[in-house]
C-alpha cells in the first residue's frame, strides 16, 4: 500500500497559518476564556457543597478550553515545524501565549478556591459522583496542593503577564536562532535537522567527522546568543521558584512527573553501577571502526561489516513492518497505526526548511494526533516512526477520559513510545539473515540504551549543575560549555576520544519552557517500558487490555503507585531497575561474542 509522506493539516484548519477557521477558533477561545474568568470569579465553592454541581460545570469548561488550546497550539506548532520560515505562525503563537496567560490567571483562581475547601468539605467531595470519575479525585488533590502555594492574585497575574515577554519569549527566541542555522557542507546547504541526520548516521566515517567539525563550529559561533537565551530562560524559572518558596529546583520537575526523589536517585544509582557494561560496548564498536575509543559522532553510526548491505526501508515498507509487528502484541495498536498512516497523520519528507527532531502532538478536539519527523530510510528512522506512533496510541486510548485525567507527565509519556520502539527493534533482530546483519541490528537497538544511560545522564548532570550555578550568577558561554564537557566526561566516565562541548546549544530540550528538566523522564520511560515489554512476553493472552489499563491510569496516580498496581514493583528499590538493565546485558553479551572475530 502507498501512504502519503506529508501530513494532512488541511482537515484541521484549512489554509495553513492564514486559515480563517484557525482565527475563528482563536477568537472563540478568547471568548471562552472571558466567560470562564467570570464564571470562576463568581463561583462560591463553599456554597457548592455538598452536590458540587457548579464545580462540575467549572471542570467541564476547563476541559473545553484546554481542548481549544490543544487544537490550535498543536496546529500552529505543526506549521512552524514544517516551515521554520513561516513568520505568520510565529505571530499566531505569540497570540496563543497571550491567551494562555489570561487563562492561567483564571485557572489560578480555580486552584485557589479548591485549596480553600475545608477538610470536611473535601471529605464530602471525595464521596461525590464527580470525584469518582476515573482519576479525577487524584487530579483535584493535585489542584488543591498547587493552590496552597499560590501567591496573591495580583502577584500571580503579574508573573503570568511577564512570562509572555520573558520566560516564554526566551524559549521562542531559541527557535528563531535555530531557524538561521545553515551548514554548508561541500556546497550543499543543510538545515540543522538534515546536517544532524547525516552527521550521526552516514556510513562514511570521514563524512561524519567533517560534519561534526562543522556542526560544533556552527553552534559555537552563535554560543553567546544561546548563552543569553539559556541564562534568562532558567533565570526566570528560578526566580519564579523562589517567589513560590521553592528552594529545590528539582522539586517542580519531580512533582510534574509525579515521582519521588528516591525513585530518581535509585534509577541513576543502578545505571551508574552498570556503566562499565555500556562503556565496553562503545569501546568494542569503536574498535570495529578501527579506533581505540569511541568518537562522539560515531555513537549512532551504523556498523556495516564485510559485504553487508544495510537494510533500507521505504516509508511504505516501514509502515507495513510497524503495523505487522504491532499486531503481534496488540491488534488494537496495529489497527490504530494503520489508521494513522491511511489518514496522513505523519510528516516525514526529507527537505530543507524543516525543524530538526521528531515529536507527536495531540489534537484534543478532533481526537487525533500528528507526527513530525524527517524520514531517510534507515532502521533508526523506522524505530523513530514507531516511537512517535506509540505516543499517539497512548493519547488514543485516553480520549474518553476527563481532560484532567488525560494529562499524563513526560516520564510515563515515554513508556508507550519506547515500548513501540522495542517491538520494532526485536522484530528486526528476529528477521536477521546472518551474523553480520545481527551485529548491525544489535547495535541499532543498543543506541537507544546508550542514549538513555550515557547521553541523557550527561544532560541531567549538566542541567543540575547549571541550575546550581545560575542561582548565584549569569554564566558565560565558555562556562556553560565547560559544564557540558564536564558532564559528558562524568557520564561517559572518560571513555570517549571526543566530546560535544556545544551540545547545550544544539539541544532544543534545554530551552523548553513548559517542562523543566526535559531529560530524566526519557530514561525512566525507557526502563519502565522494558519492564512492561518483559511482562508482555510472559503474558498469556491478557496483555492488550492490561496494557491499555496501564496507559489509561498514567495521569491518575503517582508513578510509584502506577508501577505497584500494574507491575507489582517498588521503584525506590534497585531490583526493578537492575532487571531492566539485565535484559540489555544479554544483548550486549551477544554483540560482544559475535564481534570478537572482527577485532
Amino acid at each position: 500500500m502507498t501512504y502519503a509522506i506529508n501530513w494532512d493539516l488541511e482537515s484541521i484548519f484549512p489554509g495553513g497559518s492564514s486559515s480563517p477557521q484557525l482565527q475563528a477558533r482563536l477568537d472563540k477561545l478568547n471568548t471562552q476564556i472571558t466567560s470562564f474568568t467570570e464564571l470562576v470569579e463568581t463561583w462560591d465553592i463553599h456554597q457548592d457543597a455538598p452536590t458540587f454541581n457548579e464545580l462540575t460545570n467549572v471542570i467541564a469548561t476547563i476541559d473545553e478550553i484546554s481542548k481549544g488550546f490543544s487544537q490550535t497550539g498543536s496546529f500552529i506548532n505543526a506549521i512552524q515545524s514544517a516551515d521554520v520560515h513561516d513568520k505568520k505562525a510565529g505571530t499566531l503563537f505569540g497570540s496563543l501565549q497571550q491567551l494562555s496567560a489570561t487563562f492561567q490567571n483564571a485557572y489560578n483562581t480555580f486552584m485557589e478556591k479548591v485549596s480553600n475547601l475545608t477538610d470536611d468539605e473535601w471529605t464530602t467531595l471525595e464521596a461525590s459522583p464527580l470525584a469518582n470519575q476515573q482519576g479525577l479525585l487524584f487530579n483535584l488533590a493535585e489542584v488543591r496542593e498547587k493552590g496552597k502555594k499560590l501567591l496573591s492574585k495580583p502577584e500571580e497575574k503579574i508573573i503570568n503577564q511577564l512570562s509572555i515577554d520573558g520566560f516564554n519569549a526566551w524559549s521562542s527566541h531559541y527557535d528563531t536562532i535555530v531557524a538561521s542555522i545553515i551548514i554548508d557542507y561541500k556546497g550543499e546547504k543543510l538545515s540543522a535537522g538534515q546536517a544532524f541526520n547525516r552527521m550521526m548516521g552516514d556510513n562514511d566515517a570521514s563524512v561524519r567527522a567533517e560534519l561534526f567539525e562543522l556542526w560544533e563550529k556552527t553552534w559555537a559561533e552563535k554560543a553567546p546568543l544561546f548563552a543569553d537565551t539559556l541564562n534568562h530562560l532558567q533565570g526566570f524559572r528560578l526566580a519564579n521558584y523562589e517567589l513560590h518558596n521553592t528552594t529545590d529546583f528539582l522539586e517542580t520537575p519531580l512533582k510534574y512527573n509525579r515521582m519521588q526523589k528516591e525513585t530518581l536517585d535509585m534509577m541513576w544509582q543502578v545505571i551508574t553501577e552498570n556503566k562499565q557494561l555500556f562503556i565496553d560496548f562503545l569501546t568494542r564498536k569503536a574498535q570495529l571502526f578501527g579506533k581505540e575509543k569511541m568518537e562522539w559522532q560515531d555513537q549512532d553510526a551504523p556498523i556495516v561489516l564485510g559485504d553487508l548491505e544495510e537494510t533500507r526501508y521505504t516509508f511504505d515498507d516501514a509502515a507495513e513492518f510497524i503495523i505487522e509487528n504491532f499486531a503481534k502484541f496488540s491488534p488494537k495498536m496495529a489497527d490504530f497505526a494503520q489508521m494513522a498512516f491511511e489518514k496522513s497523520w505523519i510528516e516525514a519528507e526529507d527537505r530543507p526548511g524543516k525543524r530538526p527532531g521528531g515529536y507527536c502532538t495531540g489534537l484534543a478536539e478532533s481526537q487525533e494526533s500528528r507526527i513530525f519527523m524527517t524520514y531517510g530510510g534507515s532502521i533508526n528512522e523506522v524505530a523513530t516512526l514507531a516511537h512517535e506512533l506509540g505516543h499517539a496510541y497512548h493519547s488514543h486510548v485516553m480520549w474518553d477520559l476527563p481532560g484532567m485525567s488525560q494529562d499524563y507527565a513526560m516520564n510515563v509519556a515515554e513508556t508507550a513510545s519506547t515500548f513501540a520502539e522495542l517491538i520494532v527493534a526485536d522484530a528486526t533482530l528476529k528477521q536477521a539473515q546472518s551474523d553480520l546483519e545481527k551485529i548491525n541490528l544489535l547495535d541499532v537497538k543498543m543506541q537507544n540504551a546508550i542514549a538513555m544511560f550515557m547521553n541523557i545522564h550527561a544532560r541531567f548532570i549538566f542541567e543540575n549543575n547549571f541550575h546550581e550555578a545560575r542561582q548565584s550568577h549569569v554564566l558565560s558561554d565558555e562556562e556553560i560549555t565547560q559544564l557540558m564537557l564536564d558532564a559528558q566526561k562524568e557520564s561517559y566516565q572518560d571513555s570517549l576520544a571526543s566530546y560535544h562541548p556545544h551540545f547545550w546549544a544544539s539541544k532544543l530540550h534545554f530551552y523548553i519552557d513548559d517542562v523543566p528538566f526535559y531529560n530524566f523522564p526519557y530514561t525512566f520511560g525507557y526502563l519502565f517500558s522494558l519492564g512492561i515489554y518483559a511482562y508482555a512476553q510472559q503474558s498469556e493472552g491478557n496483555f492488550e487490555e492490561d496494557y491499555i489499563a496501564l496507559l489509561r491510569d498514567t495521569a491518575s496516580m503517582t508513578t510509584e503507585e502506577l508501577a505497584q498496581k500494574h507491575l507489582n514493583v517498588d521503584l525506590t528499590e534497585p531490583d526493578f531497575w537492575q532487571n531492566g538493565i539485565n535484559i540489555l546485558k544479554a544483548d550486549i553479551e551477544e554483540f560482544m561474542s559475535l564481534t570478537e572475530k572482527y577485532i
